[in-house]
């Protein structure tokens, strides 16, 4: 099953590739969530693992997508959500790159992404990575239209522990050579005497694997970045929302500046 190519890897009853909330939203920011979902293809099986560890923070950004939609919501802006799971193919990372069909995701073995062939990363990329981007670049041609000014924001999650390191920071902006946007979020975040918030933590965007960024916003000089919050506070959906809804605001003051 591993040789299928192309489209033929996803069949009938398959989730998209993608899903788009909000598309006619007017506010002048595009929302991405490139680890939605924890979705495998049929014919992959079950990546050879337990479904538990699908669950978990290797197959997908628990609470990024609702997170999302309430932003989304709040703030009257289109999203764009990845369909699959990060174990399939990561849509943050170059395909065939390091990261994209990782063998191995914190200590725990994928049988399904051993061995991987070129040709069996092109058929993931092709049925899953490229359509996801694809409608990424459509959103932001139609949305800069006419020379309209946009930001560009990706949500993601993060575990609260890595490698016997307990996270401290409650959420990080991630970003790489452009103020824009992060500057004045990582401020407006920071008015909350509550909130740990990290600088490029627990991850940086100046990492070379990172692919969403420097594809999308950097070849259109579009202020952006990414946004991070702790998955043990928002473990469940109605704790991801209530996430999106304390987000809002400094997001809006964000791209309010980084626009002006």
């Amino acid at each position: 099953m591993q040789q299928l190519l192309g489209a033929h890897l996803l069949q009938e009853g398959d989730p998209p590739p993608f899903s788009v909330f909000n598309e006619n939203g007017k506010a002048p920011l595009l929302l991405l969530c490139d680890h939605a979902s924890k979705a495998v293809p049929k014919a992959l099986g079950d990546l050879g693992i337990a479904a538990e560890e699908l669950s978990r923070h290797i197959g997908w950004d628990i609470g990024g997508l609702d997170a999302a939609i309430e932003l989304s919501k709040i703030l009257d802006a289109p999203l764009v959500a990845s369909g699959y799971s990060r174990l399939v193919i990561d849509c943050n990372r170059w395909p065939g790159g390091e990261g994209s069909t990782p063998e191995i995701s914190d200590k725990v073995p994928i049988p399904t992404n051993k061995g991987l062939t070129r040709e069996q990363v092109d058929a993931r990329a092709h049925a899953c990575f490229w359509p996801y981007h694809q409608e990424v670049d459509r959103q932001l041609d139609r949305m800069t239209a006419a020379g309209r000014a946009v930001c560009l924001l990706v949500m993601h999650s993060f575990t609260p522990e890595m490698n016997g390191f307990k996270r401290p920071w409650h959420v990080g902006v991630l970003w790489n050579d452009d103020p824009r946007l992060p500057d004045p979020l990582l401020a407006e975040l920071r008015k909350d005497a509550s909130l740990v918030v990290g600088d490029n933590e627990p991850y940086s965007a100046r990492a070379s694997y990172e692919y969403t960024l420097t594809a999308h916003a950097k070849p259109r000089a579009l202020p952006h970045c990414s946004l991070e919050v702790r998955q043990d506070l928002m473990g469940t959906p109605d704790d991801a929302r209530v996430w999106g809804r304390r987000l809002a605001a400094p997001i809006r003051a964000a791209v309010a500046m980084a626009l002006g």
